[in-house]
């Protein structure tokens, strides 16, 4: 499978809502704002996050599909890092490979994610790309209406994905 990370088109954004809205994405991100299922905000996020200079955002490609998003935001020592792939790429590897090129384009260490503790398949991809579990928070999941366990990790050094 050919992957590219590639700068946001216009043209992206009714695709990447659709991957944004789904459901079953939504309770595994479980970290979400209020408004995430609605298309206005949605707009509203990325035309904010497209003039923010301190965000870098890619957007997947897959075989010339559009797979989902990648980016970064936050001072230096305190960047963080997050993806959203659309369900049908999932399981297949792709999110390793955007995370490994991608690490390749924000070089700033370190770098932190956050993930649903029970969300075993994007700390995973965080693991193979050299992230490693620092702290265990607990947190309001606005996609969950509830209290949930999220680890916060790390990657201190640039390291290989397996």
């Amino acid at each position: 499978m050919e992957l590219t990370l590639r700068e946001l088109r216009d043209e992206d954004l009714p695709l990447l809502f659709e991957q944004w809205a789904d459901p079953v994405a939504v309770h595994m991100a479980a970290f979400t704002s209020p408004d995430h299922m609605e298309r206005d905000a949605f707009e509203r996020r990325w035309t904010r996050l497209r003039a923010d200079e301190t965000v870098l955002n890619r957007v997947v490609v897959a075989d010339a599909d559009v797979a989902g998003t990648i980016g970064s935001w936050g001072e230096p020592g305190e960047r963080e890092v997050t993806y959203w792939l659309g369900r049908s790429f999932w399981g297949k590897g792709i999110a390793t490979d955007a995370l490994a090129a991608y690490l390749s384009v924000e070089r700033s260490r370190p770098l932190r994610a956050r993930v649903a503790s029970d969300n075993v398949a994007s700390r995973r991809v965080l693991e193979k790309c050299g992230f490693r579990v620092i702290a265990t928070e607990r947190g309001f999941a606005e996609a969950r209406s509830a209290e949930i366990e999220e680890l916060v990790l790390r990657l201190d050094d640039p390291a290989p994905a397996e």
